[in-house]
């Protein structure tokens, strides 16, 4: 009997896509990962907006994603991976070690969240963990996520506190949101007494670091 071409020359390499905007470290996370005999790079994005349009098209096993990507987060993308390829695995890669953003993406369905400064040996070995049917999280940040608790901030609240930057007015706000200006002003002023922080500014600043939004 003829051997098919998988037995003769073993399983297929695991499709992985990245989502990456610093084009250097896309990049090298391609030659990296390429460099491993049972992983390819099928494709590479530098915008969140692009993500679900390109695992849609290429039919990747593992999504690698960045969180903080132009036009769109990486968490955002995830959700909405979640839903649309559900087949797909999706590993968050991320600067910020932030247990916000540990406890989102576990919520978005994510299975896997590391921080880039680990070697990319350890990288490949999860990619093949997650594919297994694993949920890989950086202990340290595991740790760390479940002392620091829930975000306090409610997602209308975020909403506001988001729209509040680059010195948008109240005006603005309530534009963009479709609420009155008194309750954005409410949303703003229960933001900034959970943040404990005392202008919309500082609270904004408090809860991207914290990962809440």
């Amino acid at each position: 009997m003829d051997e098919t071409p998988q037995a003769a020359y073993g399983p297929a390499p695991a499709r992985v896509l990245l989502a990456e905007d610093q084009g250097m470290m896309r990049g090298a996370l391609a030659l990296l990962l390429g460099m491993e005999e049972d992983i390819e790079v099928v494709a590479q994005v530098a915008t969140g907006d692009a993500i679900v349009e390109a695992v849609l098209a290429h039919r990747p096993h593992v999504a690698l994603l960045d969180i903080e990507l132009p036009g769109r987060s990486g968490l955002d993308a995830a959700a909405e991976l979640s839903e649309r390829a559900p087949d797909c695995r999706v590993l968050i890669l991320t600067t910020f070690g932030r247990p916000g953003y540990l406890r989102r993406a576990m919520e978005a369905g994510a299975a896997g969240f590391l921080v880039k400064d680990g070697p990319v040996e350890e990288l490949a070995g999860t990619i093949r963990r997650v594919l297994a049917g694993e949920t890989v999280i950086d202990p340290a940040l595991a740790a760390a996520a479940l002392s620091a608790g829930p975000s306090p901030l409610t997602p209308r609240e975020c909403d506001v506190l988001t729209a509040s930057a680059d010195g948008a007015t109240v005006a603005d706000i309530a534009a963009a949101l479709h609420l009155s200006e008194s309750t954005v002003r409410n949303y703003l002023s229960a933001a900034i007494g959970k943040t404990g922080t005392r202008n919309r500014a500082e609270a904004l600043r408090e809860a991207r670091h914290q990962g809440w939004i």
